[in-house]
């Protein structure tokens, strides 16, 4: 009845054998599909061992880890090819391969480095884990060379933010800022967030946070993501209480302030837990570090599956 009369069967075969040869002949007359412009090689392993991770990692904000050790341990053949290597170093971009897909790798530095003042000449350390001037201009001019060579952007995160202060302004940090936050929010080829540590305040958006639609948001069960930390947040809020009760005529005693703190502090630190971001879906899936690797090639192959790349407007950093 359904191949006679309703219509509704296209072949109708007397067994599975002949079904599936029948299968077969369509299938073998499709045509191709756009193929992703974005390169693919051959994978390769890296050179060290996942493993290794859990001995580099530092989810201590307050203690250092080289980012470039963590990237040998993702990208095919633990090659990378920095740009510019001398400058802005807060901040570390470089191409590379994962799972034969060529990517650019934006990456916070999580320990102190030295730059030099482009005013003064005069060397000056700059703390891990925050966006300087000359980091932000570096980021903003390799986000746009990724766009312009149809190549997909990794951003790893274990931010701070912006640095502050009067220096920062002279040095132009908004200008700088904005570059970046403008590149990163115009940019067309696909963008993967890995959340490894801390991902806070503006640093947040600025490395491709969940306003700007990356892809994929994956982070490590280390990591922390909110306007604030925990023991930030908590000594601001205690701060601005106690003095909206100071005005009303009441002082706390120390027991009280410090009961007060570790209620405020408590409540950022369940918020800012990668688990709670994932139950609101701002994160697409916790993953283990050792699963980076596997994440991020899932990633991209999904991704290569939707070929079209809108034109990327230069115009958009002439500032």
């Amino acid at each position: 009845m359904h191949a006679q009369i309703a219509g509704t069967v296209d072949y109708r075969e007397p067994n599975d054998r002949q079904c599936l040869e029948r299968i077969r002949s369509l299938v073998a007359r499709m045509g191709e599909k756009p193929k992703a412009p974005f390169d693919r090689q051959k994978s390769e392993e890296p050179l060290h061992a996942a493993e290794e991770l859990y001995g580099i990692f530092e989810a201590d904000q307050g203690r250092p880890y080289d980012v470039k050790e963590i990237i040998a341990r993702i990208v095919d053949g633990s090659r990378f090819d920095e740009y510019k290597a001398e400058y802005g170093k807060t901040l570390i971009c470089g191409y590379a391969r994962i799972g034969g897909y060529a990517v650019g790798i934006v990456a916070n530095q999580a320990q102190h480095v030295q730059q030099t003042d482009r005013n003064s000449g005069e060397k000056r350390v700059e703390f891990g884990r925050v966006v300087y001037t000359e980091s932000a201009e570096k980021a903003a001019r390799f986000i746009m060379d990724c766009n312009q060579n149809l190549i997909p952007l990794i951003f790893l995160h274990d931010v701070n933010g912006f640095m502050v202060g009067r220096d920062a302004e002279w040095s132009g940090i908004i200008k700088a800022g904005a570059k970046m936050v403008n590149a990163v929010s115009n940019s067309v080829v696909p963008k993967i967030t890995v959340i490894i540590g801390g991902s806070f305040g503006a640093g947040h958006y600025a490395m491709c946070g969940k306003a700007y639609d990356p892809r994929m948001v994956f982070a490590w069960p280390s990591a922390r993501y909110a306007v604030m930390g925990g023991a930030s947040a908590a000594g601001t809020l205690v701060e601005i209480k106690i003095k909206q009760l100071e005005r009303g005529g009441k002082k706390l005693s120390e027991a009280e302030k410090r009961e007060l703190y570790d209620s405020v502090k408590a409540t950022y630190d369940h918020q800012t837990d990668p688990r709670y971001g994932a139950a609101r879906l701002w994160i697409d899936k916790i993953v283990d570090p050792l699963e980076t690797r596997s994440a991020l090639i899932t990633a991209l192959e999904a991704a290569a599956l939707n070929p079209e790349v809108r034109e990327f407007k230069v115009g958009v950093l002439q500032t």
